[in-house]
């Protein structure tokens, strides 16, 4: 779909208080975190504006955001099955 709005809260409701948590209290974790919602966010407003950008360097920014989303998954993962 097109500008579909990925951030972590929407895409992993189960995490919530996971991402919530490690955005305050793991550095890198935010950093990530904030990098994934800028790119997600650049990706919208292309979408918005109809792609003015080739195919390929669409394909490559959500390459890199499924990638960024792959690493926060697995933190999250992590640290939700670490609290348990």
């Amino acid at each position: 779909m097109l500008n579909e709005n990925h951030a972590l809260i929407f895409d992993f409701p189960e995490f919530k208080q996971d991402i919530v948590y490690l955005n305050y209290t793991d550095q890198e974790f935010d950093k990530l975190s904030k990098q994934y919602h800028l790119l997600d966010y650049d990706i919208r407003q292309l979408e918005i504006a109809g792609s003015p950008t080739d195919d390929e360097h669409m394909h490559q920014l959500k390459v890199q955001r499924a990638n960024l989303k792959d690493v926060l998954f697995h933190k999250l993962q992590a640290h939700h099955n670490e609290s348990k």
